[in-house]
């Protein structure tokens, strides 16, 4: 069986030279225009020659433009029919994600991002499946203020929570089932007089009847309503202090850099 246009780009990729790679990514991108377009359109789009673009098909193997654009044109043509087979099924399946928000309230999302810039540290709690969106907030928020730690996915340890003072701010995850974990540590944080918010589907669940500051997710059908509810959180933090934010994220580039983190 012959390779699909896609997979012989990703198989012959690493061997390409810079302006090969600049066209074979803007074809995978937009395979409809790399279907229509001639050559040196192409290549004005992709910010290279004519002759890039032709090289670029003898380098996949192929023997010449044409085979490379009828390769692409049949792939088109065939994504197509399977997108209009499957766009029935993806729209019902979209219908829930526009309920991923209830109306943020203003004001406890302004008061929740005070206390979590300066509370003297941040202690995010969430168990089993809430644990991703824990992490992700977790993840996110170091990379703007220090001093930020995150419970296990199925407990936590009372010596952190030993640490926590009246200048401490505790996120706690809890959606249905809820979990004992996440009352527990609500309740150890209230009795040392941390701040507690909740990011919880409804005021009078267990950890928002004791919460300080409740933010609601709008479905607990879907992870990525934690997910939009904590960036929102993070954004809101980002812009009441760029600055600080700013700062971190320079020292941060600098690290990532020296260990070469990142690829690119």
């Amino acid at each position: 069986m012959n390779p699909s246009f896609q997979e012989l780009i990703k198989h012959k990729f690493p061997d390409l030279s810079r302006g090969q790679k600049k066209v074979a990514e803007f074809l995978v991108n937009f395979m409809e225009k790399g279907s229509l377009y001639t050559a040196g359109q192409i290549g004005k789009e992709a910010g290279v020659s004519e002759t890039t673009v032709i090289r670029l098909a003898y380098a996949l193997g192929l023997n010449g433009f044409s085979d490379l654009q009828e390769l692409m044109r049949n792939e088109w043509l065939s994504s197509t029919e399977s997108k209009e087979a499957a766009s029935k099924p993806i729209a019902e399946e979209k219908k829930p994600f526009s309920e991923w928000l209830s109306p943020v309230d203003e004001k406890e999302l302004s008061q929740a991002v005070d206390a979590l810039m300066k509370s003297d540290q941040v202690y995010i709690a969430g168990f089993r499946e809430s644990h991703t969106a824990a992490y992700w907030l977790y993840y996110k928020m170091n990379q703007l203020r220090n001093h930020v730690l995150l419970s296990f996915p199925t407990g936590f340890l009372l010596e952190t929570l030993c640490n926590l003072t009246s200048a401490s701010a505790v996120v706690v995850f809890s959606l249905p089932r809820y979990t004992k974990e996440a009352l527990e540590v609500a309740q150890q944080a209230k009795k040392q007089g941390a701040k507690v918010i909740a990011i919880t589907d409804r005021r009078l669940s267990p950890v928002g009847q004791i919460a300080d500051i409740t933010l609601l997710a709008g479905t607990t059908e879907h992870i990525l309503s934690l997910l939009a509810l904590s960036q929102i959180v993070i954004s809101s933090m980002q812009k009441r202090d760029e600055k600080t934010a700013g700062k971190r994220q320079e020292s941060l580039e600098k690290l990532y850099a020296e260990q070469g983190i990142f690829l690119e």
